[in-house]
């Protein structure tokens, strides 16, 4: 299970597990529960299922001969971190060339 962040991005880039996903966001479901709400069958929610799972986005626990699935909060957290790391990157450098470019437009053409 990775959990830096950086394959949890790659992962939602599945616009069907991305869906998967963002449903889990709502509320814990089953894979019937799931498969309602998708143009696929159960079998591929539950592939699609253990693609996240195996990369630390979602886990699941029994309960009675069900089995739920719910968002993994360190899977969550350490994509939220990545994302956070990267938009602080580009908001240091966007504040770097600004602190760099002339007050006065006109500066520019001297």
């Amino acid at each position: 299970m990775d959990t830096n962040g950086v394959e949890g991005l790659g992962l939602l880039g599945d616009p069907t597990r991305r869906a998967i996903f963002e449903l889990l966001a709502r509320h814990p479901s089953t894979v019937g529960e799931l498969a309602q709400h998708l143009p696929i069958t159960r079998s591929a929610v539950s592939q699609h299922l253990r693609v996240l799972k195996d990369g630390g986005l979602v886990v699941s626990s029994a309960e009675g001969t069900r089995r739920i699935y719910r968002l993994n909060p360190d899977g969550v957290t350490a994509l939220r971190a990545y994302l956070d790391r990267v938009w602080e990157e580009a908001l240091t450098g966007f504040a770097k060339a600004a602190q760099a470019a002339p007050l006065d437009p006109e500066q520019e053409d001297r």
